[in-house]
């Protein structure tokens, strides 16, 4: 069992995509527990962001914004953070932007991972890099089963099939560089986190049910919903990333053990349909409607029209029972949470105070988690 703040405390870690939604709450979380964190990514790319809402660049050691596709400029800002772990965020994260964009996305995605694992090669001071991809890694039929570490990894999408290939590049580095059998010579162990779908404050990305949900209710409008009966692993930010915390405290202790894929998503039986969020949502807000509006994607039964999965679910057995790792918020406390988040920012108006909102729920976190595993 690892007390995570004694082990973070002026812990060097680079975080790659530190100003997206994830990122953000990343830097803020490792911050807390004490580490000096060092942030790589490119400018906040949705107005309003929670980066600068939050006001993460004054807790960070370092920021510098720069492409992740940019080799020269990366192994230059690794050499000189120096960092001890390195926790890659940055991609591009949307399918369907992926559709529009498919060659950006393969590059940053597949490249831009190909570059951290490079730009760590030549610097000693790495011990643990942990490499986040995303549940739709996976080659998904479909089934009502859900997905284990070592199930087939493919994707219909350009997003997704490039989380694919980002998986597969981590696993050849392993073995080529970073091989577990020789940990004595490199000292460096590589992981990959997969994890579902994830909603908190803050997220104000295109086409995700979360962000679309509060636009429209600030506005008065109906609740446009693409895919009501879609099913996806939903789960509160700080889930995961605490299960990324650990899992990187852990890969330092046992660099070999831990060097593998890992499964971060909510409890079996968990999963639930789009609709269920939206009127969820619409219950914690306290007024709202939605509509059902024909989807972009389409079908994933149609042939020939652009693919997005309806049913998705992974198995976490492997984190819980070897990290003892487990998710802390249901489906209700997670929407409850992100909803409590937007409706505080919403009646503040000017005067919100995001880093405040999020500390607190990052603290109410920690204190949740203590019950089960030190922090």
């Amino acid at each position: 069992m690892f007390d995570l703040a004694k082990f973070y405390a002026g812990k060097r870690v680079l975080i790659t995509g530190h100003t997206g939604f994830k990122g953000s709450w990343l830097a803020l979380m490792l911050n807390e527990l004490g580490a000096q964190v060092h942030g790589y990514a490119l400018a906040p790319n949705t107005r309003p962001g929670l980066f600068e809402e939050a006001d993460v660049a004054s807790v960070l050691a370092s920021h510098h914004i720069a492409d992740i596709r940019d080799y020269p400029r990366l192994a230059t800002v690794v050499r000189e953070a120096r960092p001890e772990l390195v926790f890659h965020l940055a991609a591009q994260p949307l399918v369907l932007r992926s559709y529009r964009e498919p060659r950006e996305t393969y590059e940053v995605n597949v490249m831009g991972t190909v570059n951290v694992l490079e730009a760590i090669r030549g610097v000693e001071s790495v011990r643990v890099c942990q490499i986040v991809t995303s549940d739709k890694c996976y080659e998904n039929r479909e089934w009502i089963y859900p997905y284990r570490e070592s199930d087939r990894l493919g994707g219909a999408d350009p997003y997704s099939n490039s989380k694919g290939c980002v998986e597969l590049v981590v696993a050849a580095y392993r073995r080529s560089f970073f091989p577990v059998d020789k940990v004595g010579s490199h000292g460096v162990s590589v992981s990959s986190a997969r994890a579902g779908n994830v909603i908190g404050g803050g997220d104000w990305a295109e086409s995700r049910i979360l962000p679309d949900c509060i636009r429209a209710l600030e506005s008065g409008a109906p609740i446009q919903v693409r895919d009501p009966d879609a099913v996806r692993p939903w789960q509160h930010v700080l889930d995961p990333l605490f299960g990324y915390a650990r899992l990187a405290a852990m890969q330092w202790q046992e660099t070999a053990a831990f060097a593998e894929a890992w499964n971060f998503g909510p409890l079996p039986g968990s999963q639930v349909q789009v609709r269920q969020v939206v009127e969820q949502v619409i219950a914690e807000w306290g007024s709202g409607s939605w509509t059902h509006v024909r989807s972009p994607v389409g079908s994933p039964k149609a042939a020939g029209t652009k693919h997005e999965a309806f049913l998705l679910q992974l198995d976490i057995t492997k984190s819980m029972t070897q990290l003892g790792w487990r998710p802390m918020l249901d489906f209700s406390a997670a929407i409850g949470e992100t909803v409590r988040w937007y409706r505080e920012r919403s009646k503040a108006g000017s005067g919100f105070k995001g880093r405040e909102a999020c500390l607190r729920q990052i603290h109410e976190y920690f204190r949740l988690a203590r019950k089960t595993v030190p922090v």
